[in-house]
């Protein structure tokens, strides 16, 4: 009997050394698959860019009948080129039969045509300015002609060519080097780094007021896009941010990405809507200025896909339900016109309901829990603004698509050396992004404004 029951306690002393181990393999495994969801984060399931994504699932193959032919597809509107009206035409050359194969045929007042453009032999042209000197014989003091405004502040290069040069560089991304090779091997010009870093500063500066005029426009906004990225300048880290509304966009790089960019450029008295991702610097903005935001719902999808994705079955059950609502509200907001506006605001309340229901009932999981603190009372009116307010857009799409332009510039030129290069970036993106949402010639507007800068007189102007 006694060895009876110690070979009972020795089984259960080895049942209870089991079911540790077990409970410790699950704690393991619970965290090897945390870990997986974790490097599995994606631009598609999470706030990422697509930058960041090391491998990208493999295309299935397809079949030979499904695919598709280059060019033009089926239903497609070609596009054609208009010509060249008879002003825009400088040389006409006319091709004719001689008299012997022309025996018998009627001539037609038909052309066939063909508008051919070239470049000039020679691709710019050289004006040497003189101005006379005078000698006071009496003080034998120099005295010199005036010369038009402008021509001593433009220097070697005039307002054109700097402005090819500015253009290049911010809108092009060519380095110097880039810029260089171009100038000798089409123009024939040895221009230095010195020089075309002098040119790049000039135009920043002739750039400062119509940057500066939209700058300030910022805090009278009704409703303002804003996301921010990286900047290296000298070596260091700093941040660009974008703001961006329907008319105009603005950039600004500082060292800071918190909420203190957004008090000196903003103002704590903002009474417009901020458009924005849940950044902590928005958040803290908010709270500290009792500012109204949208918080972008493209991101928020993204991080519910990623809760939908896990192995843990409520929490995939829990993030799917969510998807589906939104997948709803997007379809009926893409619908809009299928509805009498009653029942247009009727059904965008049910499914809005149905999603707020949902939402703050998490299973126990972290992630379910700390997407439900966000939908708390009156905070979940932070995802749905947009519903009321028609101006209010209800993702940051636009504002990831303005930083686009500062993220191929950053890959090419690997960011700035000073705090006059990282103004002219401010400066030229702002103008770039600005002429183009309002269908301006972005040339065209810089090379006024360096003429207006060197000439002191009025600078372009922007419709807003």
């Amino acid at each position: 009997m006694q060895n009876k029951n110690a070979f009972i306690e020795q089984l259960r002393r080895q049942v209870a050394s089991l079911l540790e181990r077990v409970r410790q393999l699950e704690q393991e495994n619970q965290m090897l698959k945390e870990k997986i969801a974790t490097l599995e984060r994606n631009s598609t399931n999470s706030s990422k860019p697509p930058s960041s994504d090391i491998v990208k699932p493999i295309k299935p193959a397809m079949d030979s009948a499904e695919k598709v032919k280059p060019g033009g597809q089926p239903g497609h509107r070609k596009f054609q080129r208009q010509p060249f009206t008879q002003e825009q035409i400088d040389k006409v050359i006319e091709y004719e039969l001689d008299e012997k194969d022309a025996v018998g045929l009627t001539v037609l007042d038909e052309w066939l045509v063909i508008q051919q453009i070239e470049l000039p032999e020679k691709m710019y042209y050289v004006t040497e300015h003189r101005a006379r000197k005078y000698l006071d014989p009496v003080t034998g003091k120099i005295h010199i002609a005036p010369m038009p405004p402008g021509i001593r502040k433009g220097g070697l290069l005039g307002s054109g060519f700097s402005t090819m040069i500015a253009f290049m560089k911010a809108g092009c991304h060519a380095s110097y080097s880039t810029i260089r090779q171009f100038c000798k091997e089409i123009y024939g010009l040895e221009i230095s780094r010195g020089m075309l870093n002098k040119t790049i500063q000039k135009v920043s500066d002739a750039l400062e007021a119509p940057y500066q005029w939209l700058f300030n426009r910022l805090p009278d906004c009704d409703y303002l896009g804003v996301d921010e990225t990286g900047h290296k300048n000298a070596g260091w880290l700093h941040w660009s941010w974008c703001f961006q509304d329907a008319d105009f966009s603005v950039f600004h790089i500082s060292p800071s990405r918190g909420s203190g960019v957004l008090k000196k450029v903003l103002g704590e008295t903002f009474e417009g809507t901020l458009g924005c991702d849940y950044y902590s610097a928005y958040r803290k903005y908010m709270k500290d200025c009792e500012v109204s935001v949208q918080f972008c719902m493209a991101h928020l999808i993204r991080e519910i896909r990623f809760i939908a994705e896990q192995m843990h079955e409520k929490l995939s059950r829990w993030g799917g339900s969510l998807l589906e609502y939104l997948k709803k509200l997007f379809d009926v907001l893409h619908n809009k016109d299928k509805y009498s506006a009653e029942g247009f605001k009727q059904i965008l309340k049910q499914i809005k309901d149905g999603f707020l229901r949902k939402v703050r009932r998490p299973p126990d999981h972290r992630l379910a829990r700390n997407l439900a603190k966000r939908f708390c009372g009156k905070a979940a009116e932070n995802y749905f603004r947009f519903l009321t307010e028609p101006e209010v857009e209800p993702t940051n799409n636009s504002t990831e698509r303005e930083i686009r332009h500062l993220v191929i510039d950053r890959h090419v030129t690997q960011g700035t050396c000073s705090d006059a290069g990282m103004r002219w970036c401010e400066r030229a993106w702002t103008i770039i992004a600005t002429c183009k949402k309002q269908g301006r010639n972005v040339f065209d507007f810089i090379h006024k404004a360096v003429i207006a800068h060197w000439t002191k007189n009025q600078y372009p102007s922007f419709i807003c």
